[in-house]
């Protein structure tokens, strides 16, 4: 499929789920502009909270029965049901206007969002099906750009709307908007695969089993729970709004809405943006620095004062920051997973990301009995804050990228020989050791090879440098001249290399299991590389790395009689971010013939001397 006939593909789907949205929001927001005056104001955050509660809570119950959906029926033959689905249930938000029945409006409300999980994983399944894997971040990016487009139409819309009497116009317009999305729904094709495998109905039951089967993705609930957690921040914000304009601003039910459509607007060219940049960059890997920009965004929105200018242009910023944090995660969920198990995951990410917009509900009952509406910006700006610190330390393309992207204002890295890090085959890496910052450079550098590395127990003792070595599956090397029993678990680790190495991992390790004292290369009569190189599995190719540079910098032992501690040497470091860079060359060679000799025809001390040979002079022999 070409990219023009893609394009033209999507648009079915991309109408149908406008209206869908459009309809969700408009009866919402309407909700809530005339519910409120059917109540007394110290009630009326109590009825914004459950009327958003009555439209997600369907999505925590019903999300595994819409995964089983998509086992026995097609997605667009699930999508069309819902559309016809939504008829009635507008009908019946149509008595309780004219009734002035908050029971009966709620009730629709959470009819609606009955239909709307229903058909949720369907219709987001369907862009694989209908774009193909080439265009995922497109097709992600013009799914969210619609839906908050259709946010946009309906919230303002209804806030045009509520202060008219009689209420004719709304009714009509909801009634056409479910017409319109039913129509669309005849018109969305795709080439779909049905998956024989079930998963549990129970809620619990399909949370467990699906957090479970997501965790065998690399990096995956790292994505679901920062994707969880944006929800939150966006259904705070916009019931937050609405309150905080009218009673911090003065707006009427109208403007109200328009500041609403600025959030909206915002975010929608924040998603278009992104999918149309993603095609092209990993922007993945940018998501830590767009999402502290954006905490910081929200405090600045609660630092600024609520009547001025520079409010809604902070605003506008923010939400469009919020767009460019968001498609990127989409993007990845779709990208992660392949084949029918795709719907799994998306019907787990309907589940728990409509937790957490429910905990935006309770978050935001909680806060006004104690603070003051305004310091909801304040919030979220701390939460996305932690946020995009957690993702940062919990999923590989988002550390390396992040650490690449700092080092490279600090050193001018010059590289040869990447060719062989890239090749497909199976690899066992030797790079000499001449700084503590060395390893950081070459896991950041080099993230598309995944390389398994063998690390110093201590690393294992501190949370974040635990949680981070999970990420890279490290293999944790015990303290020799701290625990005796420790040699006999290095006899395992020369095991545990060769059988990762059988099954297909490439694996890393320093010959010297150290950093250089003296700025050469010093092995002396370390065993484990001549061991695991004298019985290599077929077909693993050896892959020796010189590293020079970085001798004589403060993450060295030049002139220090111990190792530097990494975390507190960098910070001290920090200013040298705006020196002259420093020149670090990584010379990578196969030395896979050269090893094999070395290790079949002579002794380990022989072996180590070639390779500190090999470290030092780049002499191979």
């Amino acid at each position: 499929m070409n990219e023009k006939s893609a394009q033209k593909s999507f648009f079915p789907l991309l109408f149908t789920n406008f209206w869908g949205v459009l309809n969700d929001n408009f009866l919402k927001t309407l909700s809530c502009f005339l519910a409120v005056k059917w109540v007394s104001a110290e009630h009326e955050g109590l009825l914004i909270s459950t009327t958003a509660a009555a439209l997600v809570l369907p999505y925590i119950l019903l999300s595994p029965l819409a995964d089983r959906f998509t086992h026995h029926f097609r997605k667009a033959k699930v999508l069309r049901i819902a559309k016809w689905s939504e008829i009635p249930i507008i009908l019946l938000a149509i008595l309780g206007f004219e009734l002035q029945s908050v029971a009966i409006v709620v009730s629709a409300i959470t009819l609606m969002g009955v239909q709307s999980s229903l058909y949720s994983p369907s219709k987001y399944g369907l862009i694989r099906d209908i774009g193909g894997a080439g265009r995922l971040s497109a097709g992600m990016g013009y799914m969210e750009a619609i839906a908050f487009f259709g946010m946009l139409t309906g919230t303002v819309v209804a806030s045009f709307l509520a202060d008219d009497m009689p209420h004719y116009y709304a009714y009509i317009t909801m009634i056409c908007c479910a017409v319109s999305g039913l129509f669309g729904s005849y018109f969305v094709h795709a080439q779909e695969t049905l998956e024989s495998e079930k998963w549990p109905v129970n809620p619990w039951s399909f949370f467990k089993s699906s957090h479970h089967k997501s965790s065998e993705y690399e990096g995956l609930n790292a994505v679901l729970y920062s994707l969880s957690w944006f929800w939150w921040m966006a259904a705070l914000m916009q019931m937050g709004l609405l309150i905080y304009c009218q009673h911090n601003i003065g707006l009427d039910s109208f403007h109200t809405g328009l500041v609403m459509a600025i959030a909206a607007i915002g975010i929608t060219i924040g998603c278009l943006i992104a999918g149309k940049i993603g095609q092209h960059v990993k922007l993945l890997g940018y998501s830590t620095l767009i999402g502290i920009i954006l905490s910081l965004e929200f405090i600045l929105l609660f630092a600024l004062p609520s009547n001025g200018i520079g409010f809604g242009i902070v605003l506008t910023v923010t939400t469009i920051t919020a767009g460019l944090f968001k498609v990127p995660l989409d993007t990845e969920i779709q990208r992660i997973v392949k084949g029918p198990t795709l719907n799994l995951i998306l019907a787990f990410f309907n589940q728990l990301s409509f937790i957490f917009i429910l905990g935006a509900s309770l978050t935001l009952t909680l806060l006004l009995l104690v603070l003051d509406i305004e310091y909801i910006f304040l919030l979220i700006g701390i939460v996305m804050f932690i946020v995009s610190l957690y993702l940062l330390i919990s999923n590989r393309i988002t550390l390396t990228h992040t650490i690449k992207r700092l080092l490279l204002y600090r050193y001018d890295i010059r590289v040869t020989g990447e060719e062989y890090l890239q090749a497909d085959n199976v690899k066992l890496i030797l790079p000499n050791h001449v700084a503590v910052i060395d390893p950081i450079m070459l896991f950041s550098y080099f993230n598309k090879c995944h390389m398994r590395p063998l690390v110093d127990e201590a690393y294992f003792k501190a949370g974040v440098f635990r949680r981070i070595l999970h990420i890279f599956n490290a293999i944790e090397v015990p303290d020799l001249h701290k625990n005796r029993q420790g040699i006999g678990q290095v006899r395992m680790l020369e095991s545990l290399c060769l059988q990762s190495l059988s099954d297909g991992g490439n694996v890393i390790f320093y010959p010297s299991g150290h950093i250089t004292l003296t700025g050469d290369e010093r092995i002396g009569s370390r065993h484990l590389a001549h061991t695991v190189c004298s019985q290599l599995p077929e077909g693993v190719h050896v892959i020796g790395i010189r590293i020079q540079g970085l001798w004589g910098s403060s993450t060295s032992r030049y002139g220090r009689k111990s190792t530097p501690p990494i975390l507190p040497t960098l910070i001290r470091s920090a200013y040298k971010l705006f020196t002259p860079k420093r020149i670090v060359s990584i010379d990578i060679s196969d030395i896979t013939d050269y090893a094999k000799k070395w290790a079949s025809e002579g002794s380990k001390l022989e072996f180590n001397a070639h390779l500190e040979k090999f470290y030092n002079d780049g002499a191979l022999e």
